[in-house]
């Protein structure tokens, strides 16, 4: 009896070896030879799996968007009940830096793929999104002044610092610290966090 293949499991492994080629030598070295090479499958095999480097670099992000939302999830259940807006915030967005080598790699596939997608805007639908999405959460808990506007510079705020961090410019407590004072900004004196 043939074994039973999991593609979701496949497409994972391959995925992984996208974001491993990613984060070691950049997105222009991914290709499906790189990738398969680096699953230790064969390049038919990814293009079983993956007809077009579109469909990869998509379905990579989509396993880094799971990650992140796994990692806010987790971090904000340990928030117990009812958190103030300001502590839900920073909780979410400390959990999406990448502030450790664990969630490194994931934030330079990240990045990765929004330069990708600026000379590949047909591969950004899922990301615009995600971020219409992400900005209605975030003003939603901001007051109520501006909050859209806010909640935009917010995220700009967060992609910053991720860039920064990943780039070596800001160390994890710098991030934090920068982080917060935009917090005070917005909410007023940590007190109340």
């Amino acid at each position: 009896m043939p074994k039973k293949v999991d593609r979701q499991e496949r497409r994972t492994l391959i995925a992984d070896a996208l974001m491993r080629v990613a984060a070691e030598q950049g997105l222009e070295a991914v290709s499906l030879r790189h990738v398969a090479a680096e699953a230790g499958v064969s390049a038919g095999m990814v293009q079983h799996y993956f007809r077009t480097k579109d469909e990869m670099m998509a379905f990579a992000l989509a396993v880094v968007r799971e990650r992140g939302q796994i990692r806010v999830t987790e971090a904000m259940a340990r928030l117990g009940e009812n958190p103030s807006p300001r502590l839900l915030l920073r909780t979410m967005i400390a959990a999406l830096l990448p502030l450790d080598e664990r969630t490194r790699d994931d934030g330079r596939v990240a990045l990765a793929f929004l330069a990708y997608t600026a000379v590949r805007p047909a591969a950004a639908p899922t990301l615009r999104e995600d971020t219409a999405q992400l900005t209605g959460f975030i003003a939603s808990l901001l007051p109520p002044r501006n909050a859209v506007a806010a909640a935009a510079g917010l995220l700009a705020l967060m992609e910053g610092l991720g860039v920064y961090l990943l780039g070596g410019q800001y160390t994890t407590e710098q991030a934090l610290d920068a982080l917060d004072a935009h917090l005070d900004l917005l909410f007023g004196s940590t007190t109340g966090a």
